[in-house]
Order: C-alpha cells, then structure tokens, then sequence
C-alpha cells in the first residue's frame, strides 16, 4: 500500500508524513511507557490489525523514532522502544493529552478502555517540579490486572509499565475506581485504607507523597 504525504517542504507536514497515520500516535503513545514485544502492542490496540501494526512500526523504524533491541530479561526476545529522537516527542503527548482532556467524552468512547497507567503516565509527566522534589523513590501499583511503577528522580517523575526494577518504597494495590478516586482527591489515601479499598506496603508519608505527585490538576495549578 502507498503511504499518503503531503509533499510539502513545511516542517509540519513533514512530521504528520511520519505521525499522522491513524494510531502511529498510540503506539507512540504505548512506548512512553517502556519497550514493548509486537505482540504487547497488538494487545493494547487489537483494533490495529497484524499488518496496520507492521506497516506503521517499520515507518517508525526508518524515521528514526523507534528501534528494536533485546530485552534485558530475554536476549532472544526484542521489544520496540522509542530513540532519543522518539523521546522528544514525550512532552509533545503530554500536551496533546491535556489539550485532549477539556474535550467533551464522545457518545462513541468505550468507557472499558481507561487504563490506570495511563492515568499515571499523564499525571506523572504533568507533575509540577515543586511537587516532585524530596527523595528520589519508585512507587509501585497493581491496579486491577495492570502493574506498573513511578519513579521520581532529578530527571523528573516518569511512569513505566511493569513492576519496578528495585524494591520500591511503596507498593500499592487497589481497583481502577479506587485509583482514579484518589487522583482526584475524592478520596484520600488514609481513608481508601482504612476502608479497605487500597492495600499499601510504606509508610504514611511515602503514600501521601505518591499521590501528591499523581494527582488531576488545572491547567491554572500545573503551571
């Protein structure tokens, strides 16, 4: 199949040759949260299609955006991640999801497809620097069947899929609904645990700090 482009010298056009391809934005999406098999990734969007899922990886792959490389835990097995040039595109997401998230909820979303790391990869990149300063810690959560894990450093607060790579200073366990409830502030972390609905490993102030940092702002207290 011919791709389509624009044929235009403007940087834009150019980019949206690469990215503008239905669903090349979510797979880039998938891979802000770590490497992914190709096999993860038809998962994530079985809407694709074996061949869609192909086609854009492989123009992903000649545009510089992706590469493959074996996974630390399976030199046999390679996984898709994002290149530095890929990762510049990190910030971009971030705000395209933002801008995204004063739109209306269309009669056509499934509400099934909200996923709790992806609640987590938004808030996370979004958490001011003021928020995010203190120690340097990975907070670790199972939501459900999802498991991943956030980790603050002097790079910013990032979230990854998976659980964390060393033991973390909190490990929280909890459904979707308690999960969303906690990152808007309906609920705060000492009462969804006295009540049952969120099972912790850490201590008070590590879980009040995980939940500072992944938190709904405005616009207005995000910058």
């Amino acid at each position: 199949m011919s791709k389509r482009m624009y044929g235009q010298v403007c940087p834009i056009a150019r980019s949206l040759d690469v990215l503008g391809e239905r669903w090349t934005l979510l797979i880039v999406r998938e891979l802000l949260l770590g490497p992914r098999r190709f096999k993860e990734l038809l998962t994530l969007l079985p809407a694709m299609g074996t061949n869609r899922l192909a086609e854009r990886l492989q123009l992903l792959e000649r545009s510089g955006v992706v590469h493959r490389r074996a996974l630390p835990s399976a030199s046999d097995v390679r996984a898709y991640e994002l290149t530095a040039y890929g990762e510049r595109l990190r910030p971009l997401l971030i705000q395209l999801a933002a801008w995204g998230s004063e739109l209306p909820l269309d009669d056509g979303i499934d509400p099934g497809t909200v996923r709790a790391e992806l609640i987590a990869l938004h808030l996370a990149e979004q958490c001011p620097p003021d928020a995010a300063h203190g120690p340097h810690e990975t907070y670790q959560f199972q939501v459900g069947d999802e498991v991943f894990h956030v980790s603050t450093d002097d790079a910013g607060v990032h979230a990854r899929s998976g659980p964390a790579p060393a033991p973390a200073a909190l490990v929280a366990i909890c459904d979707l609904a308690t999960f969303d409830a906690l990152t808007r502030g309906t609920v705060t972390p000492a009462e969804a645990v006295s009540s049952g609905a969120l099972i912790t490993t850490g201590n008070t102030g590590v879980l009040t700090r995980a939940f500072e940092i992944l938190r709904h702002r405005t616009p207005a207290t995000t910058a």
